[in-house]
């Protein structure tokens, strides 16, 4: 990246500026000090682009600045559902509106990757913030902290092992659609292979939030992928804690994709388990009335390709929980969405994009039923 080069030179020009200061004061030694810090500025001057990888180099080790600008704007029809399109809170006495538009910068989010060579392999790390603070502030959160140890050991926060992020539908808003795993945990994980085309994981993991439970958690996953077909299996084994109250938390989720055609994309996820509420887009409770929240889901996503800039989708997404879950006023034990959306690749950097959201909230105990819809439009801008 150019802006890595130009650090790369301004950090040294300053180191520069400050030791040739010192060196008016300094014998013929500290000269020669001053002359191989100029050779170390004409080292980093030869990695900009055209010229090397592009990485800042410290040392041995090199370093990659990513992330991306996204600016969001939404309007929602029925009920005002934040930041992002939030299904629990439709329904909700107060989230009912004639119409809001919010607009949002919290999605964007920096990157720092690192790379060290070693005895024992290449040693990277990795450290990603965003902007999405609690209670829709503003504020840096720590999306991933991980160091990861040649190509088998991942150690710190980064997607638990039992999401299936290769087949995760795409949409323009945050959150995606209902009926899938989406968390980031703590957790020590190990990766290995079978052949050229499957792959396996194992980790210990920190249970999500709304389980509370200090338990750890053990998650195993087996994926086969060829690019053109995809399958891939998950297991969950920890426990999920309300009062005094403790149970099993077990869960597994099958996935596929496939491309059956030039630009075509076709991918399914199901879930199910008792007490992994938490785990899941919709958040149900994990424990109700002292017994195990027993939940199933899926998702179904289309994509394809109409040209090299363009690229349109639609995914669908159901949870169906066995008892309800209580959110402000109402409870839910259904939740659905529809997402359908179109990108724009104005540049190799910058794309443009737009969405149509449904989503339903069912109590089947009651008997209530609610949807809203919503209207979003975003502009993404990588680095």
């Amino acid at each position: 990246m150019i802006i890595k080069g130009k650090t790369a030179s301004l950090l040294a020009a300053s180191t520069l500026s400050v030791t040739g200061m010192q060196a008016l004061a300094q014998d013929a030694q500290t000269q020669a000090e001053l002359d191989a810090l100029r050779a170390r500025v004409e080292a980093l001057e030869s990695s900009k682009p055209g010229a090397g990888t592009g990485d800042l180099r410290i040392g041995n080790t090199t370093l990659d600045v990513y992330g991306y600008v996204k600016a969001d704007f939404f309007y929602d029809f029925e009920y005002d559902q934040g930041d992002t399109a939030f299904v629990n809170v439709i329904g909700e006495p107060s989230a009912e509106t004639d119409g809001t538009f919010g607009a949002t910068v919290r999605q964007s989010r920096i990157g720092l990757r690192t790379n060290t060579p070693s005895g024992i392999g290449d040693i990277q790390g990795q450290i990603e913030v965003d902007a999405f603070g609690s209670g829709g502030t503003a504020e840096f959160r720590i999306r991933h902290a991980n160091i990861r140890i040649g190509e088998q050991w991942l150690i710190g926060q980064y997607w638990t092992n039992f999401q299936p992020l290769d087949t995760y539908p795409t949409t323009v808003e945050f959150n995606g659609p209902v009926g899938i795993p989406f968390a980031r945990v703590p957790q020590v994980r190990y990766t290995n292979g079978f052949g050229s085309n499957t792959t396996f994981a194992v980790s210990v993991e920190e249970n999500v939030g709304g389980s509370n439970s200090d338990d750890p958690v053990l998650t195993g996953a087996v994926e086969y992928n060829d690019g053109k077909y995809l399958a891939r299996a998950s297991v969950l084994y920890g426990k999920a804690q309300s009062g005094d109250v403790e149970v099993d938390q077990t869960g597994f989720t099958l996935s596929g994709s496939i491309r059956p055609w030039q630009g075509g994309l076709f991918q399914v996820n199901y879930v199910n388990g008792e007490a992994i509420g938490p785990y899941l887009i919709g958040l149900g409770d994990a424990i109700v009335g002292g017994q195990a929240n027993d939940v199933d889901g899926y998702t179904i996503e289309f994509r394809q390709d109409l040209t090299p800039k363009w690229n349109v989708g639609i995914s669908y997404g159901k949870e169906d929980y066995d008892l309800p879950t209580s959110t402000g006023s109402l409870s839910f034990t259904e939740l659905e969405t529809i997402h359908v959306n179109a990108f724009y690749k104005a540049t190799d950097n910058l794309t443009l994009s737009a969405e149509y959201i449904y989503g339903e909230r069912n109590d089947t105990i009651s008997g209530d039923t609610f949807d809203g819809n919503r209207i979003q439009l975003a502009a993404q801008l990588n680095f």
